[in-house]
Order: C-alpha cells, then structure tokens, then sequence
C-alpha cells in the first residue's frame, strides 16, 4: 500500500533525527519526498520507498499544529 501524504503533511519518523526530532514536514512530493525536521529546520530529500518503510505514522496538516 503506498504511503498517503500531502504537502503540509507531519510525519513522525521510527528513529529519531540527530537533533533529536522526531516530527518531519512534507514540503515535497515526487519521485522523493522533501522532509523539514521540526526541531532544527534541516531539509532533507528521501526516495518515497525509503520513507515508506522509515514512518510510524501521517499527522494531518490540522492535527499537527
């Protein structure tokens, strides 16, 4: 099944970033997904297949905040 985000998107990561975050926003969508780590605003490009397997869940855009 593949993995439903949007731009906006908050994603929470299985391990955490070495800033020590957890929560990524979608900023992205494509081939790879653009990720902006929510502690220390790192942006980082990922293939969707690598993220697919690496997140715990999708947090709504809404819920997030």
């Amino acid at each position: 099944m593949a993995l439903e985000v949007r731009i906006g998107d908050v994603v929470r990561m299985k391990k955490p970033h070495p800033c020590g975050g957890h929560l990524w926003e979608v900023t992205r969508l494509g081939a790879d997904i653009g990720l902006l780590c929510q502690e220390c605003r790192h942006h980082v490009m990922l293939p969707r297949p690598y993220l697919e397997r690496r997140v715990r869940e999708v947090l709504p855009r809404e819920a997030a905040g």
